[in-house]
């Protein structure tokens, strides 16, 4: 590792300024950019915590039913705050990693990475959450640009996430044994207007609406909907894990235990 500071603010506003400085660097939970800067993949000169920004942390409900996270909240509070509002939501954050992970790694720095087989890019796409900055809000259809790619901007900070919570919903994924990232994960929701599959882990570009469940669960949300679906193997990753064919197999038969396993 090699030198650098570090700052600490205490307020969204003092966390701003400091990213205004060359060569700042915003830091959550530091999962991904630690490691990164060991492996000089990654070298700014200051990191900025968010993590002891009190407004940014916590879980609640919301007077239009939206379940609110603090995005420097670490996954585990998640899974223990959330359970009471959005069970599918607290059951995907209690799944992500180990228990050092999960009580560091924080939901704003997950999405803000937009790892390809990371959890959370699912629980946004899949309830159509709506990501909030120090600056704008977005919608999660508009956030996600591919693979480690969103549509933030320089030093942009996501404060808050909102979820809506839906009549039933899962998530459910084949883990990596090593890394406990999903090989092949499944978010399904069901709302009044429709249905939403969100699936990551699978793809090349990263998180993905699966279309055609959508349309099949939003007239008949059960497991036998998917039975004549199939899921192209073109565009899914190839690597020592997987092939881009039994992905795309696995899309498929996590949707299905998703649907069957919603409440």
């Amino acid at each position: 590792m090699y030198a650098f500071e570090i700052e600490r603010p205490t307020t969204i506003a003092a966390a701003v300024a400091a990213l205004g400085f060359e060569g700042a660097q915003a830091l959550g939970g530091g999962q991904t950019l630690i490691p990164s800067m060991k492996a000089r993949l990654a070298s700014p000169a200051v990191l900025v915590s968010l993590t002891s920004i009190p407004e940014m942390r916590g879980v609640c409900l919301s007077d239009d039913g939206m379940v609110c996270v603090g995005g420097a909240t670490p996954h585990a509070l998640v899974a223990v705050e959330a359970a009471q509002y959005f069970p599918a939501l607290a059951a995907l954050a209690g799944q992500i990693g180990d228990p050092a992970v999960r009580n560091r790694g924080t939901v704003g720095g997950s999405l803000a990475n937009n790892d390809p087989s990371a959890c959370y890019p699912a629980a946004a796409l899949g309830t159509g959450a709506v990501i909030i900055t120090d600056r704008r809000r977005i919608a999660a259809d508009d956030f996600f640009n591919g693979m480690f790619s969103t549509a933030l901007h320089e030093g942009e900070i996501v404060t808050e996430v909102r979820f809506p919570v839906a009549e039933k919903a899962a998530y459910v994924k084949f883990h990596q044994p090593a890394s406990r990232f999903a090989l092949v994960g499944v978010f399904v929701a069901k709302y009044a207007d429709g249905v939403r599959v969100a699936v990551t882990g699978a793809s090349e570009g990263g998180v993905f609406h699966w279309a055609e469940a959508e349309v099949a669960l939003s007239g008949d949300f059960s497991a036998a909907a998917l039975d004549g679906l199939k899921v192209n193997a073109d565009g899914m990753i190839g690597d020592v894990h997987a092939t881009p064919e039994y992905r795309a197999h696995l899309v498929k038969v996590m949707a299905k235990r998703a649907v069957a396993g919603a409440t």
